[in-house]
């Protein structure tokens, strides 16, 4: 799953982003509101982590912005500004959490989570696809009751489409939740990462839907195998 940081802060954003790489998300980062509406614009994000201090546009600013474009990504806010108030006028402009400096990683990342489970329509973080069982939190993925090792990508992959539910995503949108843009990759990298999740978890998981993407497939069908 990719995620959109948005913060001026060196050290701060330096330690967010590799948490959240350790954690098994895609980070882009962004050190200023500029920065920020162009890779919001280029970049499928999951999900957006927003600094309020920004050093050319307050971030409750570009917040408000995007909601008045009708951008509907959920967006963790992230700040010292600690009074009620604050919170409540961030909540107000769009923000669907909203966190304290100093923070707890492992917090963040629970947050995170749980924006992404809400987002998708969940009511609990473990999901259930046939065979498949799938723990964010955990980063553990059964088949069967086995568990089955996943390599970051691999993991990260499923999430995408496990959260997308069976909604259409395209390569790009793939690509993107995998590597973000900083990452310079073979144009048959994402095509490897779903070829190597049919094998380990069956053939009929991800459905090609020619000349637009893939989607989930359906649960009884994981083991009869599908499109290449």
């Amino acid at each position: 799953m990719h995620v959109l940081l948005i913060e001026d802060d060196t050290l701060v954003g330096s330690g967010i982003r590799s948490g959240l790489e350790v954690a098994g998300f895609t980070v882009d980062w962004a050190t200023n509101a500029e920065q920020a509406r162009l890779l919001l614009a280029a970049v499928d994000s999951d999900v957006v982590v927003l600094d309020l201090g920004l050093p050319d546009t307050d971030g409750l600013a570009l917040l408000r912005e995007w909601r008045r474009q009708d951008n509907p990504v959920p967006v963790l806010v992230l700040t010292a500004r600690d009074a009620v108030a604050d919170r409540v006028t961030g909540l107000q402009a769009g923000a669907d959490d909203y966190l304290l400096k100093p923070f707890d990683l492992d917090e963040l990342t629970a947050r995170l989570q749980a924006l992404l489970r809400r987002a998708a329509g969940r009511a609990t973080s473990l999901i259930e696809h046939g065979p498949v069982c799938f723990d964010p939190a955990g980063r553990q993925v059964w088949r069967d009751g086995r568990e089955v090792e996943l390599t970051r990508r691999e993991f990260a992959l499923l999430a995408k489409l496990l959260y997308a539910r069976r909604a259409i995503l395209s390569l790009e949108q793939l690509k993107d939740a995998l590597y973000g843009l900083d990452t310079d990759v073979e144009s048959n990298a994402v095509n490897v990462h779903i070829y190597n999740l049919r094998r380990k978890l069956g053939p009929g998981l991800i459905r090609t839907v020619r000349g637009l993407g893939y989607r989930l497939g359906e649960p009884a069908d994981i083991d009869r195998g599908g499109p290449a």
